[in-house]
């Protein structure tokens, strides 16, 4: 692609970006899996709420993104540190519509494809390159963010939607994207568009990632590792702090010439008519892979993260109603599992040990979470009712700054549900 060069009113500068090496895809994926990760534990674990979470990184953005804006060069911890928060900012509106709006993610699929092809258009439109390797005005590097936290929004509904369709665990869903991710790589080294080819494993990471932190995060009764999200962020953020300060070191990931390249593999028109159209092949599969599997008998591997499912007969219960069938449906082993694990916890709360309440409290919820798939068939509105309650305990022991007297109040009305 041509390049046009900056008129003389336009702040010109040295490319703000760093090299594409292996490095730059090893940092992205660390970007984008601490990113999901430290967005739970501050939304979920701390109980700051989704709305708030995503206010405050809103904030947090545009004061990362003002300092990187004013840079004249590529900094690597000034760069970085903006692909993460706006790895956390991007997910977080997703999350919103998905959750607080509840708008389907196919919705928020289109509508992100849609604003991210747009974005490019009028980016291509005003600066005549896509290519990364020219961000070397102020308003090409605006275009530039601008795209990088669509493709985040984009790929946290196209990876959730993935989720949705399928039911995989998290272990198995790291593998389409990784697919994907080298699919491109060996298309790329084949003769590819480089700016298409770079932009589509842009977008595929976001889901990669995600995946790899919810596999690190999850408890093993949910096939994950076991972690916990706040492990999985300090793991992945001292990852990311040793590979800023050996790239600040050697600048092995530094342009230093706006006009510079790198390694473009030999290309031909030919090459890369033929492979685009491997490129819409592997779309094609990939779309009836989807297809197939949300056609297989499943549960979604989101059930757990977004709201309690509604049942579409009979009115609302109230406490006795629901108190009543718990006692009916739901196995006695497990529903005194579940008051010991509350019982436990208020003795904790009483004795002002907020940490080994938090902890206690979260054998429930992974108690609750490993039944919902026996539980919730047998009756699906004393499931919900129940769901509610429990959201309701761990929000209060979670809070930043808890308050007994709500904590006492949450879990005293779901023991009296528990019978």
């Amino acid at each position: 692609m041509t390049e046009r060069a900056a008129t003389p009113d336009v702040r010109q500068m040295l490319n703000k970006v760093p090299e594409v090496t292996i490095w730059f895809w090893v940092i992205k994926i660390l970007c984008t899996t601490v990113g999901e990760s430290f967005a739970d534990w501050i939304n979920m674990t701390l109980g700051v709420g989704l709305v708030n979470t995503a206010v405050l990184f809103t904030a947090v953005f545009v004061v990362v993104l003002g300092v990187q804006m004013r840079l004249r060069r590529y900094v690597p911890a000034a760069y970085w540190l903006t692909v993460v928060v706006v790895s956390v900012t991007g997910t977080l509106y997703t999350d919103i519509l998905t959750d607080q709006a509840g708008v389907p993610l196919w919705i928020s699929t289109t509508i992100f494809s849609i604003l991210l092809a747009a974005t490019f258009a009028v980016w291509f439109a005003k600066e005549r390159t896509l290519s990364i390797h020219s961000i070397s005005t102020t308003s090409r590097e605006a275009f530039y963010w601008f795209a990088v936290l669509v493709t985040f929004a984009l790929g946290t509904a196209t990876g959730d939607w993935t989720l949705e369709l399928t039911g995989w665990g998290p272990g198995l869903s790291i593998l389409l994207p990784l697919g994907l991710i080298a699919l491109v790589t060996v298309l790329w080294r084949s003769g590819a568009d480089p700016v298409l080819s770079f932009w589509v494993a842009y977008i595929l990471t976001r889901p990669l990632g995600a995946n790899i932190g919810d596999w690190f995060g999850l408890p093993k009764s949910e096939q994950g590792l076991g972690i916990g999200v706040f492990g999985t962020s300090l793991i992945f953020l001292g990852a990311i702090l040793a590979t800023v300060i050996y790239l600040s070191i050697s600048r092995a990931d530094v342009i230093e010439d706006v006009e510079a390249t790198s390694y473009v593999p030999p290309s031909s028109p030919q090459r890369r008519r033929a492979t685009l159209g491997v490129m819409a092949a592997a779309a094609v599969a990939t779309i009836g892979l989807l297809t197939w599997a949300n056609a297989q008998p499943h549960q979604s591997a989101l059930a757990d993260e977004g709201p309690a499912p509604s049942c579409d007969s009979g009115a609302p219960l109230d406490q006795a109603a629901a108190t009543k069938q718990v006692a009916a449906d739901f196995p006695s082993s497990s529903v005194n599992d579940y008051r010991t694990i509350v019982t436990d916890t208020q003795d904790l709360v009483a004795s002002d040990d907020q940490s080994g309440a938090q902890s206690r409290i979260t054998d429930l919820e992974t108690a609750w979470d490993a039944d919902q798939g026996s539980l919730q068939p047998k009756n699906c509105q004393a499931w919900t009712y129940v769901d509610t309650q429990i959201d309701d305990v761990l929000t209060s022991i979670r809070a930043s700054s808890p308050d007994q007297g709500a904590e006492d109040q949450a879990m005293t009305a779901l023991l009296t549900t528990l019978g």
